[in-house]
């Protein structure tokens, strides 16, 4: 029998506001273990937590992002568990009456668009963070109460590789927001998976696991493929499948048991009495959605309508915000109508340069006017494009203007035709059969002719000049 995987995501974010979710404690990560800490984080008899008016803000911004509706009424519950980075034994979370409900994002995996549904995004405060060493297990409770967002997709991912573009492009919108830093190693962002398989054509859903302690969108992909294979033998053994959370192991490469999995029941959720029902007011919706900024897709579709990107190339350049502006800032500056020379340089060079420095394109900190004046002498045959490469890499680590590489270097290329003439002639009189094969019309005799010059030159000659002069040479002997 074959199966169908199913997976549906919820992605826990920290927003990246100045205060925590219900007191006044500030977020900074790397702070002194519970240093950042008051009565009502921590749950002390009496205190009352007042929510974050910046938190909302940013909740509803991205709650629009993703097209949800935002509930006019909404509330917070109390959501009953023990753990020991948990200090008041209930994590305040919503149940019922979530911020925001049916929203969706549109990915592209394996080069088909897909709509992703978005079941819910809805407010919730984080936990402590525990710390575990060989004899002991230490609690910083400085995380307790930072403001959290659960983003909950519908079970419409059927494969690790398009849950892995589906994070992809939802750290990109919340990246374009600036609500939340994502930032995996510190927290900021973390993902759960629920995973099961079913019989193809079957509409009922299999019986489900959830993955936890993933701590990338590579980690979540192997976790998920590990998953297929452990649930499609068990399925195929006639083995019963069980609820339960499973933790990643990534130095083993495998899932482990960690838990019988709990349903909302289990929770005993009920309404938090220290925090009314409040009502979203919609002229406050309204005013956010006028301040959304342009988002990758929309400003894709733009490079595209107005620079005459492809598809391909627009998307390159806007998977990261900042990426994105200075990607405009040197397509607004360079000088000529030709906008698709820059775009050339900028998913080329510039972006092989930071692939192999693992940077992004802004974090080569080029200066813009230098790689203009670059490109330049490219344009205008003063350096070859493979010296402009060179150059490009020391503009790097230097900082110095192209003008003193390329002279340092001695890099300009010989473009005098009574310099080319003589090495034209050696290379003619050394390569006798090349000549008579050009002459009975095969061009790759030609190509043949012009690298060698290049190769007696140093690499030095303009390639271009040199094509024609042996072309001229051997056309009229």
């Amino acid at each position: 029998m074959k199966y169908q995987t199913v997976i549906g995501l919820e992605v826990h974010l920290q927003l990246n506001t100045k205060t925590k979710a219900f007191c006044g404690c500030p977020i900074d990560f790397g702070k002194t273990p519970n240093s950042a800490v008051c009565p009502v984080c921590l749950g002390f008899p009496g205190s009352l937590p007042v929510y974050n008016k910046e938190a909302l803000n940013s909740a509803i911004k991205l709650a629009l992002a993703f097209s949800c509706q935002i509930q006019e009424h909404t509330k917070f519950d109390r959501k009953n568990y023990f753990y020991p980075d948990l200090p008041k034994n209930y994590q305040i979370s919503q149940f019922d009456l979530p911020l925001s409900r049916n929203g969706h994002l549109d990915i592209v995996s394996e080069g088909k668009t897909k709509r992703i549904g978005i079941t819910r995004v809805h407010l919730e405060e984080d936990a402590g963070k525990l710390i575990h060493e060989t004899s002991s297990s230490l609690v910083d409770f400085n995380r307790t109460g930072v403001p959290l967002l659960e983003i909950v997709s519908e079970p419409d991912l059927f494969s690790p590789q398009e849950a892995f573009d589906y994070l992809t492009s939802l750290k990109n919108i919340i990246e374009y927001l600036d609500v939340s830093d994502c930032d995996m190693e510190k927290g900021s962002l973390r993902c759960d998976a629920n995973i099961s398989l079913r019989p193809e054509g079957a509409k009922e859903l299999g019986v489900k696991t959830e993955l936890k302690n993933m701590n990338s969108f590579k980690g979540v992909k192997d976790a998920l493929t590990f998953e297929v294979g452990r649930q499609t033998e068990l399925l195929e053994a006639g083995q019963t499948m069980l609820q339960e959370t499973r933790l990643w192991d990534a130095q083993k490469n495998e899932t482990v048991s960690m838990r019988s999995k709990e349903g909302a029941k289990d929770y005993r959720y009920f309404p938090d009495p220290d925090l009314t029902v409040f009502i979203i007011d919609q002229e406050m919706v309204s005013r956010i959605k006028t301040q959304l900024p342009e988002l990758p897709q929309e400003k894709m579709q733009r490079f595209m309508r107005d620079y005459g990107l492809s598809e391909y190339d627009a998307k390159i350049l806007v998977s990261s915000k900042k990426d994105a502006q200075f990607a405009e800032d040197c397509i607004q500056k360079y000088p000529e109508k030709d906008k698709k020379i820059m775009v050339n340089w900028l998913i080329g060079p510039l972006l092989s340069e930071a692939n192999s420095r693992k940077l992004n394109l802004y974090e080569l900190n080029i200066n813009k006017d230098e790689l203009i004046n670059l490109i330049g002498f490219v344009e205008n045959q003063s350096i070859s494009h493979l010296s402009a490469k060179l150059v490009l890499t020391q503009m790097i680590d230097s900082q110095k203007p192209a003008s003193l590489i390329i002279k340092e270097n001695n890099l300009l290329q010989i473009s005098d035709t009574a310099a080319l003439e003589q090495i034209i002639s050696d290379v003619v009189q050394e390569n006798e059969k090349s000549v008579i094969s050009f002459k009975a019309g095969k061009t790759n005799a030609l190509m043949f002719l012009v690298g060698q010059v290049m190769k007696k030159s140093g690499g030095k000659a303009n390639p271009k000049v040199v094509g024609e002069l042996i072309r001229q040479r051997l056309t009229d002997a």
